[in-house]
């Protein structure tokens, strides 16, 4: 049985997380997609390329993916190179204190530039990903015509 996780399941946009997937045959080709869909509803995403190792594994951070949204090792590829569906958007998280960002994690067997509904992942899980930590306090900055935040630690 195919499986993908991601650990810390739950962290902080700025910390690293380790992607694997265990349970495919030897060698087989696979595409991993990440996608997460942002406050006002667009959609990004991210795919790569990879050959199963000898044990039927795959961890972005030890295989190179032979490509996709990049090449190479790049244990943060997924999540680094997130694009949007729509040309010019850029992710933006307006809300850090309410809620993460929920990103979706899916392997595909074979290669896959395209995925529509009708295309099952043979395995897939949630990644969370917040921008302020527990106990963290926002305070807004208002002073001329400077704006900004000041977060302070618990």
């Amino acid at each position: 049985m195919v499986e993908i996780t991601v650990t810390p399941q739950s962290s902080l946009a700025d910390r690293p997380v380790r992607v694997q997937v265990r349970g495919l045959s030897p060698s087989q080709l696979v595409t991993l997609r990440a996608s997460l869909t942002d406050e006002q509803g667009e959609c990004f995403q991210a795919r790569a390329f990879f050959h199963a190792d000898a044990a039927g594994e795959v961890d972005p951070g030890r295989h190179a993916a032979l490509g996709g949204s990049y090449a190479g090792v790049w244990p943060m590829g997924l999540f680094w190179f997130l694009q949007p569906d729509t040309l010019f958007r850029r992710l933006v998280k307006r809300d850090v204190a309410g809620s993460p960002f929920l990103v979706r994690l899916e392997v595909f067997d074979g290669l896959r530039l395209v995925t529509g509904p009708q295309d099952q992942p043979l395995a897939s899980c949630e990644a969370e990903r917040w921008y302020m930590a527990p106990g963290m306090q926002r305070v807004p900055i208002r002073e001329g015509r400077v704006r900004g935040a000041l977060f302070l630690p618990p």
